[in-house]
């Protein structure tokens, strides 16, 4: 078995089934990142790859994501540096994976300085557009207790803000593409609300 085969056996026993932060974001940021690494041919794989897997890793869907000050890609960082060192990944490719992680949230405010970290972040961040950005948004409102109109602040906030923080000219493109659709959905949900 190959490192990533095993980091994906890990990830799969430790996340959960939840699709906001759970594995199946974690295969979907996995996928794009790898399609946005695909115009890239000096971007280096394997980082992009175990970094996708690993970089929500401590947001593992049992609660702990909401903590006030809870910084889930530091900690993500930290566990994918000692899940790495135990299966004797090189250093540097330690160090890149856990950069990659630890810049990947926006909302953390840290730049990402290799290639790889900025395909991660953009990968992530396209994540929480278009319809499944729309499903997310609802499915964390509806367990955190938010509704519909603090959700359209949210969107107004947070989402909609994204394809300026895009890092690559592929993630932008997406991530323009994505947004039409959160925008016309923002649209018909407020008509339909004033209705």
């Amino acid at each position: 078995m190959s490192v990533i085969d095993v980091v994906e056996e890990i990830v799969k026993g430790v996340m959960s089934s939840d699709p906001v932060h759970g594995y199946p974001h974690v295969e979907r940021v996995r996928r794009l990142a790898l399609r946005i690494a695909s115009n890239y041919p000096d971007a280096d794989k394997e980082v992009i790859e175990l970094s996708a897997l690993l970089h929500d890793i401590a947001r593992n869907g049992r609660g702990n994501n909401a903590k006030e000050g809870f910084d889930h890609a530091l900690a993500s960082a930290r566990v994918a540096e000692v899940i790495l060192k135990a299966l004797g990944l090189p250093k540097e490719k330690v160090e890149a994976v856990v950069h990659a992680i630890e810049a990947h949230s926006f909302s953390a405010g840290r730049e990402p300085r290799s290639l790889e970290a900025k395909i991660l972040s953009d990968a992530d961040k396209l994540d929480a557009l278009g319809a499944i950005g729309v499903v997310r948004v609802f499915m964390y409102s509806a367990t955190i207790g938010r509704g519909i109109e603090d959700s359209i602040t949210h969107f107004e906030s947070k989402i909609l803000k994204l394809p300026s923080l895009m890092w690559t000219p592929e993630g932008m493109r997406e991530a323009e593409r994505r947004v039409k659709f959160v925008k016309e959905f923002l649209r018909e949900l407020k008509a339909e609300l004033s209705a």
